[in-house]
């Protein structure tokens, strides 16, 4: 089942999903993701600021928010993008704009088409296809690391997580040194261990809540000390 994301003050033309097409016009306050957001103009330009840096995606161009960038948007004539809103660690060394320009935009106005369609495969096999006509090649030297299974990992440390975990614990999961695995996780996700965890617990928290699952038994859960910070964690989340 597709993660529900969380949907921002924009209009929304295609079925809730990772891969959306928003038309964009007037800002509607800053804010942040604990995901990875990736634009990709379409139509009209669209002014964006991102921890304080503006930037323009215009038709082809593109932007890649990375998980607790604070960001807002603004069209004032219009503006039609696909978005895609993922946990997929793959985007962290995404260049700023798609590698293939081209061919990223031709498989971009596909999708926002097919995305229309009821029996469209385009949610499941969209956000990998972007990734890939997007990102530049690894460099040769880390072609023969282990791939480090992140959603497998995440699957079972959500299972863990009422635990208190170690890096030396994360690490042993995937048959890595916690030095060793500390640094991958760092260049693969963008995120120290840590804050990769904690955005694990987070994330479950927030499902669990919404799932009716009372304070306590989702701090307990998740590994939260008491329900306080599980509710202070949540109100930060939702402040922003």
């Amino acid at each position: 089942m597709p993660q529900a994301w969380p949907i921002p003050s924009d209009t929304m033309t295609s079925p809730q999903g990772p891969l959306s097409l928003r038309h964009y016009g007037a800002s509607h306050g800053s804010h942040a993701h604990t995901h990875f957001q990736i634009l990709l103009g379409l139509h009209g330009v669209l002014e964006l600021e991102v921890q304080g840096r503006g930037q323009r995606i215009g038709t082809g161009q593109g932007c890649v928010i990375t998980p607790g960038e604070r960001h807002d948007f603004e069209a004032r004539s219009g503006s039609r993008c696909l978005v895609l809103d993922t946990t997929h660690a793959g985007w962290a060394h995404c260049p700023p704009q798609p590698a293939q320009p081209a061919q990223t935009l031709a498989l971009a106005h596909y999708l926002a088409q097919a995305l229309q369609q009821t029996d469209s495969l385009a949610q499941h096999y969209g956000p990998l296809l972007l990734l890939d006509a997007w990102r530049l090649h690894s460099p040769a030297a880390r072609r023969h690391e282990r791939p480090i299974d992140w959603d497998q990992l995440a699957g079972w440390v959500q299972h863990h997580l009422h635990q208190a975990l170690s890096v030396a614990q994360l690490a042993q999961q995937v048959f890595l040194s916690p030095s060793r695995f500390a640094e991958r996780c760092r260049r693969e996700t963008g995120l120290s261990v840590m804050q990769w965890l904690r955005s694990q617990r987070l994330t479950l928290a927030v499902q669990l809540r919404g799932s009716g699952l009372s304070v306590a038994e989702t701090a307990r859960r998740c590994g939260y000390q008491s329900p306080s910070a599980l509710t202070a964690a949540l109100r930060r989340v939702r402040s922003h």
